[in-house]
């Protein structure tokens, strides 16, 4: 595969239903045989590895990148260590081959996108006035103030099928 990849993003405020979405919808694809790539933004520090794990404790004492490997799988871990975040191109232009690369986050990027929206989310104003790369909503309510196409937010096999037709992800069967 060479040049950018497919890319869909799930974009929407905390708690509005963006992760589940987006293990649903990696199910949903990899069962239709797809091979698909995550990648999600967050907005806090977080760590992968645990304390007082080998990995730790390289990265604690001031490993630039540390890199786990096993017969199972790896990791790459790389410490920003005050520099600034890498942009959504910089992550993306790292990600392997793959069908698709669902986005969970990076909700200001120009890239096509489905909102999620749920009544529980931590503020439920729409972005999709603002947001000419949201394609549609996924919400666990009714949505009447939009004329984008509006889907239950656990109708997977629905989203997935608006997806693959808006990335033109090409047919297995």
């Amino acid at each position: 595969m060479t040049g950018r990849p497919r890319i869909f993003g799930i974009a929407g405020w905390k708690n509005s239903g963006k992760t589940g979405l987006a293990v649903r919808l990696v199910e949903e694809f990899t069962a239709r045989g797809y091979r698909i790539s995550t990648i999600k933004h967050a907005h806090h520090d977080f760590d992968i590895d645990k304390v007082g794990a080998d990995s730790y404790r390289h990265r604690h004492a001031g490993a630039h990148e540390v890199v786990i490997v096993s017969g199972t799988r790896y990791a790459i871990m790389h410490e920003l260590r005050g520099a600034p975040e890498p942009s959504f191109e910089d992550i993306l232009s790292r990600i392997g081959p793959c069908d698709l690369v669902l986005i969970e986050g990076y909700k200001r990027e120009p890239v096509p996108k489905i909102e999620a929206r749920r009544r529980d989310a931590a503020k439920c104003e729409p972005l999709s006035p603002t947001d000419p790369f949201i394609k549609a909503i996924a919400a666990d309510h009714a949505v009447n103030d939009t004329d984008l196409p509006v889907f239950d937010l656990n109708d997977t096999k629905a989203i997935a099928d608006f997806i693959a037709q808006v990335t033109e992800l090409p047919d297995l069967n």
